[in-house]
């Protein structure tokens, strides 16, 4: 059997049906069938997305040449943060969501007593090959109860203690911020400038907008006492071990209803 013309499926079976050719019920059984499997195939695609994810297989800590991590019963870090080689995080320390802490090289990385990282905050060295023109370590040093905001970039600096940085700051190489500090949100520390203690800078790049009052100065350690009792309930929401178990446990389930069958 053949067409006079390039028809579409449709129109060839009912051209074949009107001539009477058996042609159409073949045409027509397999014209069922390929709707069939699609609608098939779009349930199944449907279904698997929405299903539930029940665990993720990122590792927030992972070692590095022979580098492991550091962190204290206390110290929190989110599930999808990345904590990466040769880093230190003291006591009440935390590191959140997104946020990656990045040793990778021979620099180390020190996140100090009841420190943050904000959420997609970056903090990494220079590679192993570079050095600070000042002679010292290109280490990233940040001191106790510093608050790190969100989106901020830290690179081979020093953060003293009892400091704030602003969301979106940039912290950059050699430079190195002194004692009682705020930094304004979008902030950026040229490499190897100085921030001296108990003021506030802001800008691109950083200049003086005033000293600190004695309440500031309090409350640095106040935001960072109250980030830590945060992220004690975030360390309660999380298992250490993660939340493998729990697709084991419905694949036991799955299982054990197959048999059953």
């Amino acid at each position: 059997f053949q067409f006079d013309c390039d028809l579409d499926l449709d129109r060839r079976i009912r051209c074949s049906a009107e001539e009477g050719n058996t042609l159409a019920m073949v045409l027509k059984y397999f014209q069922n069938f390929n709707v069939g499997r699609a609608m098939r195939e779009a349930g199944a695609s449907l279904k698997r997305a929405g299903e539930v994810e029940f665990f993720a297989r990122h590792r927030p800590t992972l070692n590095f040449n022979g580098a492991k991590p550091f962190q204290t019963n206390d110290t929190f870090v989110a599930p999808t943060a990345s904590v990466i080689g040769n880093v230190t995080n003291w006591d009440k320390s935390s590191v959140w969501y997104k946020a990656v802490v990045r040793a990778d090289s021979n620099h180390s990385i020190t996140i100090g007593f009841s420190s943050s990282v904000g959420e997609g905050s970056v903090v990494k060295t220079l590679s192993s090959t570079a050095e600070l023109e000042t002679g010292l370590p290109a280490d990233t040093y940040i001191g106790h109860y510093v608050t790190v905001g969100s989106g901020c970039v830290l690179k081979s600096c020093r953060i003293d203690d009892f400091v704030i940085v602003g969301d979106k700051s940039t912290i950059l190489e050699g430079s190195m911020v002194g004692d009682h500090v705020i930094l304004e949100p979008g902030t950026v520390v040229m490499p190897y400038q100085h921030i001296p203690a108990g003021q506030k800078w802001g800008g691109n790049p950083a200049k003086f907008i005033s000293n600190l009052s004695l309440g500031e100065k309090e409350d640095i350690q106040g935001k960072a006492d109250d980030l830590h009792l945060v992220a004690l309930d975030h360390i309660l929401e999380f298992l250490p071990h993660g939340f493998s178990y729990v697709q084991l446990e419905e694949l036991e389930k799955e299982a054990a209803a197959a048999e059953a069958k």
